[in-house]
C-alpha cells in the first residue's frame, strides 16, 4: 500500500475509523476464528457504520469471505455485509484443492478497481473456499478452477473485495492497490482534504 502512494497504520484496537480516508480488511486463516476475533475486539460494528458511510473498504482473500453470511467451513455468522455463503471447491479429479498460484481474471463488469488492466490478467490465489453471492450484481471478476467458474471479486458502491492477493500479484496486483488508492483520493476530496492514511486490520487480532 505504501508503494501505492500512501501512508497506513496497522491496529489492533477498534476506535474511530472516520479518522481514515479508507480501510483494508486482509484476512489469513479459517473463517470462525477469525470472525470470533473481530466480535471479541469489537469491530464488527465499527467496520459495517464505516460501510454504511461509504467509506472506501477492500477486503482481501478471507476479507472477502467474511463479508458473507456464513461458510461451510464453520458455524459462527459472517458480517452479512453481502447475502450468500462461503463454500469449498468440489473434488474434481486431478484437481488441486487448494487452489494455489497465478490464474486468470475475468472481468464480469468495468469498476474503477480494473483501470489500466486488460481482461484475462493473472493474479495470484491461495484458497479452498469462495463465495456464492444471492445477488449476482456483486460480481465484479470470475476465475476459472478446474470445470469451475467462481467469483473472483465482488463491489458495491465503495465497498470491493477480492478473493486473489493484489500484493502478491506482481505489477498487476499493484496496479489493483494504486487504483484502490486513487478511489480513495477522490472519495475524501467530497468531503474533505485527503490526508493519504489508510486503517488496516490487523492479522494478529
Amino acid at each position: 500500500m505504501q508503494k501505492a502512494g500512501t501512508r497506513v497504520e496497522i491496529v489492533s484496537k477498534p476506535y474511530d475509523l472516520e479518522q481514515y480516508d479508507g480501510l483494508v480488511l486482509p484476512g489469513v486463516g479459517s473463517f470462525d476464528p477469525v470472525v470470533r476475533s473481530l466480535r471479541k475486539h469489537r469491530f464488527e460494528k465499527p467496520i459495517k457504520a464505516a460501510i454504511a458511510r461509504q467509506q472506501p473498504l477492500l477486503g482481501i482473500c478471507l476479507g472477502l469471505q467474511i463479508l458473507f453470511d456464513g461458510s461451510t467451513e464453520g458455524d459462527e455468522p459472517g458480517l452479512g455485509v453481502f447475502s450468500g455463503m462461503v463454500e469449498r471447491f468440489k473434488p474434481e479429479p486431478n484437481l488441486r484443492i487448494p487452489h494455489v498460484g497465478w490464474n486468470q481474471l475475468h472481468f464480469a463488469q468495468d469498476i474503477p478497481l480494473w483501470m489500466g488492466l486488460n481482461n484475462g490478467c493473472w493474479m495470484y490465489f491461495v484458497h479452498s473456499y469462495y463465495v456464492i453471492p444471492k445477488d449476482l450484481k456483486c460480481v465484479v471478476a470470475t476465475v476459472t478452477h478446474g470445470s469451475q467458474i467462481v467469483t473472483a471479486a465482488v463491489a458495491r458502491n465503495n465497498l470491493m473485495a477480492t478473493q486473489f492477493h493484489p500484493e502478491k500479484s506482481s505489477e498487476g496486483g499493484l496496479q489493483i492497490l494504486e487504483n484502490f488508492v486513487h478511489l480513495i483520493a477522490s472519495s475524501a476530496k467530497q468531503t474533505r482534504e485527503f490526508s493519504g492514511e489508510l486503517y488496516l486490520q490487523s492479522k494478529s487480532i
